[in-house]
């Protein structure tokens, strides 16, 4: 299958990062928010980014016009019915995906594939609010969506066959990353392994062991990370990795999930990370470390 047009709702880092990465590839984007200064501080975003891409030489200024031409801010649903695939990049929150799901399945037509970027959230819920539950999956892009080559795709219990064939195809084929076949468990592969290594170096930095930049420094260096777990975390957003934690914790019950209570103490005070320009370390508005 051929995808000419996609629908992207959510304007957040990953909505960002997967509107600007389809544009690139020539794909026409239609990005969805709720409100149109959402949708213009989006848009803003994705232009800084291909800003910062043309200092360095990556990128020219005809490239960058071409680019931001695929992309058109939406702010209704309806518009949606003539795309051949809609992802879904909202928070994690399952009761706002399921609503976007249901009135998904009443504006686009039953061929075409309604796909969530949730890295934790049960497909087979998430399916459970439209009719045609068998075109739902998950396609888990991993932050920074245009540096990461690999992409999740998560069949829920009743996704169909030829839906998992036609994204594993997109994927591979247009998006040109490696898809891997998950079957639905909370956290999946890659939100299971990255949570854990960021809680242990939370509890490191909580027991005094050494410093938020040292613990970051010995694994970015040491290990070869592009970014060491606790800016991690504050580039996923300490809310975000939070509400991961805390649902791991409720699914599989076992303590290693339960959330450091530093990171508990720096969400309720509303520092989460890049998003708000604080959180174990300090970013300015473009989302560089200062």
């Amino acid at each position: 299958m051929n995808f000419k047009k996609v629908g992207v709702i959510g304007g957040g880092t990953m909505g960002q990062g997967i509107s600007e990465m389809l544009a690139k590839k020539g794909i026409e984007v239609l990005l969805v928010e709720k409100t149109q200064d959402k949708l213009n501080h989006a848009w803003d975003m994705i232009e800084t980014s291909l800003d910062k891409q043309m200092e360095k030489w990556a990128l020219t200024h005809a490239e960058k016009k071409l680019i931001l031409s695929k992309i058109a801010k939406v702010t209704h649903f309806a518009d949606l019915s003539s795309c051949e695939l809609v992802i879904e990049t909202i928070s994690e929150d399952p009761e706002a995906k399921k609503e976007v799901f249901a009135q998904l399945d009443q504006v686009c037509p039953s061929n075409v594939i309604l796909a969530s970027n949730t890295s934790t959230l049960s497909l087979t819920e998430l399916a459970s609010s439209t009719m045609y539950p068998e075109r739902v999956i998950g396609m888990h892009f991993i932050y920074p969506v245009s540096k990461i080559d690999l992409v999740e795709i998560i069949r829920g219990l009743r996704t169909s066959d030829q839906t998992f064939e036609v994204t594993k195809n997109f994927i591979e084929q247009t998006v040109n990353k490696r898809g891997i076949m998950v079957y639905e468990s909370p956290g999946f592969v890659t939100s299971r392994i990255i949570c854990l290594l960021i809680n242990e170096a939370l509890h490191v930095l909580e027991e005094g062991v050494a410093s938020a930049e040292d613990i970051d420094d010995s694994m970015r260096i040491g290990y070869q990370f592009q970014y060491g777990p606790l800016e991690m975390a504050d580039r996923f957003g300490l809310d975000s990795v939070n509400a991961a934690l805390e649902r791991m914790f409720r699914e599989y019950g076992e303590l290693k999930y339960r959330p450091a209570i530093i990171l508990k103490k720096m969400v309720r005070a509303g520092s989460l990370g890049v998003k708000t320009g604080e959180g174990f370390f300090k970013y300015d508005k473009d989302g560089d470390r200062i």
